[in-house]
């Protein structure tokens, strides 16, 4: 069991997340745009596809339509899936942890866009990989 000093630390933490971020007023799914809107407290109001977001980029229309605001106001959840999405985090321009982030950007930078891209990336691998620069005298 917690002590109080431990609680009081930790409503003190919640108080300050509370301060410094806006709180959502409102979410909804805007089935015609195909986005969440969130209405925030400080009269800003974000859309942003669900598909973009981690926990959401498989879930449906139906699936999006109950959403429900943390007590704090600094969360999103989607009972239907079991999701969760963190507003300040949304607002720093991260719709999922970094990792899931990162993962998703290596595969699309990763990708070849032409054939001679992808001809160029096969003999290199078939030389053991990209060569390495060399610097000039």
């Amino acid at each position: 069991m917690a002590s109080l000093d431990e609680i009081n630390r930790a409503n003190a933490r919640g108080r300050a997340q509370r301060e410094k971020n806006p709180a959502a007023l409102s979410a909804r799914y805007d089935a015609r745009s195909g986005k969440i809107v969130i209405a925030l407290a400080s009269g800003l109001e974000i859309a942003f596809a669900p598909f973009a977001a981690q926990g959401l980029e498989h879930a449906s229309a139906a699936d999006l339509k109950t959403i429900e605001i943390t007590p704090s106001g600094l969360g999103l959840h989607f009972p239907k899936i079991d999701a969760d999405i963190y507003i300040p985090a949304l607002l720093e321009g991260f719709l999922g942890s970094k990792a899931w982030s990162a993962s998703r950007l290596g595969a699309a930078g990763g990708r070849a866009k032409s054939a001679s891209k992808r001809e160029a990336s096969r003999q290199n691998g078939k030389l053991g990989g990209r060569p390495r620069k060399v610097k000039a005298q």
